[in-house]
């Protein structure tokens, strides 16, 4: 007879902390609110988009049930600065980029942004906290990072030119977003910190075959400001999860160095699992494991069967692991491959249940 399933995020936070935990936790960065209606059969994603408690409180009833019938220990949630943005897009290609120059950049509201934020991040904030399940807490927080920041105000190409063009603005333009940032999570920890039991930012650093930009300016410009950050989430007591794409490790050093306690998001095109285990796996937590692709592409059977061999092999080579896709589940994700991968985790759990009884 199975065992009904009681959350428990302390097995996250345990992972976070790149401690093993006594459980194989599941996490995923983001899952589209489409999936998670197919799944549960209702409607309730259009709901968050309302400014009406009521239909906060129906979103995130539905959200957080969906997390623990799928059997996470936590809920993953964040509100994302660039949706918000006064000007921004660019990262998208909606504009060009809103900061062009000294002047821009001295115009834009840095000051009475976060008045902006939190008119709409409070409410959604304080629906999840009221409709979180016993023993669970949330993974995130403020979403959007350092460089996807600068991207959405300024445009990628238009960053290139202004590192070249005007290194001193470019060098004041980091210092202005992680000081917001700084304040954002700030304000976050004073209010939800409870809520919540591992901080998260998205930040795609890279691509394929290396970082976006050099890596020696990512370490000059970006990764500073994550310790700013990074030093109000530990004083709150929560530790840091980081989501990053692409090849990254010429900057994972330094990510390191500025305090990151865990690690997400992988892909096979740049590198297998078990080489960021290798690598990081003494050091950090890592999350993830299972590439986007394979989840998308492979007969769920066969997925079901990769999950528990590699998921195993994972759980015993990385100290701090939790398993889930590599990148997130966006709505062209096939509903049975996700669920696939789910119950593959569910089986490591019941095989290393079954040993543990055998043992006693």
């Amino acid at each position: 007879m199975n065992t009904p399933f009681e959350p428990d995020y302390r097995h996250l936070q345990e992972a976070a902390w790149n401690r093993r935990p006594a459980r194989l936790p599941l996490y995923e960065h983001i899952i589209c609110a489409e999936i998670m209606e197919k799944i549960l059969g209702t409607a309730f994603a259009g709901l968050y988009h309302s400014d009406r408690p009521a239909d906060l409180a129906g979103f995130f009833r539905e959200h957080c049930r969906f997390f623990r019938e799928m059997t996470y220990d936590t809920v993953s949630f964040e509100v994302c600065v660039n949706d918000l943005t006064p000007g921004g897009g660019a990262l998208l290609g909606e504009c060009e980029g809103v900061i062009r120059n000294r002047a821009d950049f001295e115009s834009w509201p840095w000051e009475d942004f976060p008045r902006m934020f939190w008119e709409h991040a409070g409410p959604r904030f304080d629906a999840l906290a009221a409709a979180m399940p016993p023993g669970m807490k949330a993974v995130g927080g403020i979403g959007n990072g350092v460089f996807e920041i600068s991207e959405d105000l300024v445009g990628f190409e238009n960053l290139c030119y202004m590192q070249e063009d005007d290194p001193e603005l470019f060098a004041a333009l980091y210092q202005r977003i992680g000081g917001m940032l700084e304040g954002l999570w700030t304000t976050f920890l004073e209010r939800y910190g409870d809520t919540y039991c591992v901080a998260r930012i998205g930040d795609d650093l890279g691509f394929k075959t290396s970082t976006l930009i050099q890596s020696d300016s990512l370490i000059r410009h970006v990764i500073p400001q994550y310790e700013r950050i990074i030093r109000r989430v530990h004083a709150a007591g929560l530790p840091y999860l980081q989501h990053s794409c692409g090849k990254i490790f010429a900057v994972m050093d330094a990510w390191i160095g500025a305090g990151i306690n865990a690690k997400h998001s992988n892909e096979d095109a740049v590198a297998p699992y078990d080489e960021w285990i290798a690598r990081y796996g003494d050091r950090i937590g890592l999350f993830g494991g299972i590439d986007t692709d394979r989840v998308c592409r492979m007969v769920p059977a066969e997925l079901f069967d990769f999950v528990v061999e590699s998921g195993t092999r994972f759980r015993q080579t990385a100290r701090g692991y939790a398993l889930g896709s590599g990148n997130s589940i966006p709505d062209y994700v096939p509903v049975d491959g996700y669920l696939a991968m789910v119950r593959g985790a569910q089986e490591i759990r019941r095989r290393e249940r079954a040993t543990e009884l055998l043992s006693k």
